[in-house]
């Protein structure tokens, strides 16, 4: 190509170069695989600075995750180096306008993809180093993954596409409209699931309950909760019956959380009514001892009798304990049921019951 105009020095090639550049330059070729060499031995040295430098800072924690992401991120550098030189080995062949436009367009697609695919592997190395650093990102754990992973490989795929676009001068507006689309149908024909799955998400991230936890629904149901999924939450109650509820449920249900709060104790209430010509000194002394003849009966805190007023026929007593686990709150409470009423009825304590009198009066009647 000898009528050719010699390709122009670069502005950021160091002023040492340029006369090198310059003589290079009438053998296009020549200058062409110099670039290239020199561009690879760029990418070859970035890759193994970047290894290097890092290696000290994952040198210092025990997992091989840290390492395995430093490798996709070294690689991802020399890949872009290793195109910038490919690209001005082309430009500098002097090959005509469309043939160059091709061949830029075709490895900057390739390098597109490779930078998508290493972008995933990255997303998902992410995820599991943060899923094992729980005290920092307690929302990402086993459960919570796969979710993660699928919305990253999404957005990378997305962002990918567009880029693509971008390089072989597609409009994407019309392949956006299209997706809407197809995005509005599969929403009302998926509507539910979708419904679960992102009252899923925010039930994982808001953390309402936990596994372990024991609650109660508005609608009655109560267990214990096995397992948080993305669509659905599972019970079991004390029948030994496991529930599964959907999420969308769950994410509008009214929702008691018997093991929130303090977590090591639950406070039980148990109702007594004693006869108006009762001793109530006596009484409040009974329920106590009844309360800490109970071994399941935490002693601090303390039980406590409390007075909560005067009812139709009785004066009402409320014995207020505390128990370790808010499953045996029946057990434990038709214990001090049965406990409280034996001892009454030892001691003569009267429990009164609702009665009523009833007069009868005879009307007299005047002969027909």
């Amino acid at each position: 190509m000898p009528a050719t105009t010699p390709p122009m020095p670069p502005d950021w090639l160091p002023g040492m170069l340029v006369d090198t550049w310059n003589f290079l330059a009438k053998f296009p070729i020549v200058l062409s695989i110099v670039i290239v060499i020199v561009g690879l031995s760029l990418a070859v040295a970035a890759h193994r600075f970047i290894l290097f430098w890092g290696s000290k800072i994952t040198a210092r924690t025990a997992t091989e995750l840290d390492e395995k992401l430093l490798s996709i991120i070294a690689r991802a550098a020399a890949l872009v180096v290793g195109y910038i030189a490919l690209a001005v080995a082309v430009q500098v062949l002097g090959l005509g306008e469309f043939a160059q436009m091709v061949t830029l367009r075709l490895m900057l697609s390739v390098l597109i993809l490779q930078l998508i695919q290493a972008a995933i592997q990255a997303g998902n190395l992410g995820l599991e180093i943060m899923g094992r650093v729980r005290n920092r990102f307690p929302i990402v754990e086993e459960r919570t993954i796969p979710l993660f992973d699928l919305i990253i490989t999404v957005v990378i795929l997305a962002i990918g596409a567009y880029a693509l676009l971008q390089v072989w001068n597609i409009d994407p507006a019309a392949w956006l409209a299209s997706a809407g689309v197809l995005g509005i149908a599969v929403g009302f024909a998926a509507r539910d699931t979708l419904a679960n799955l992102f009252a899923g998400f925010f039930i994982i991230a808001d953390a309402p309950y936990t596994i372990g936890d024991y609650i109660v629904l508005g609608s009655g149901e109560r267990g214990f909760v096995v397992n948080v999924g993305i669509r659905s939450t599972r019970l079991r109650t004390r029948d030994d019956v496991e529930i599964i509820i959907p999420n969308a449920e769950m994410a509008n249900a009214k929702i008691i959380n018997e093991s929130g709060g303090i977590r090591d104790r639950y406070r039980l209430r148990i109702k007594v009514g004693v006869a108006y010509d009762s001793d109530l000194d006596q009484v409040c002394a009974l329920l106590d001892q009844v309360a800490r003849a109970q071994p399941e009966v935490i002693r601090n805190p303390p039980p406590r009798v409390r007075n909560r007023g005067f009812g139709d026929s009785s004066v009402d007593f409320e014995l207020l304990c505390w128990i370790r686990d808010p499953a045996d709150r029946g057990r434990i409470s038709h214990e001090l049921y049965m406990a409280v009423y034996k001892l009454f009825d030892q001691e003569k304590v009267n429990i009164p019951f609702p009665q009523r009198d009833v007069w009868v009066r005879q009307l007299s009647r005047d002969p027909v």
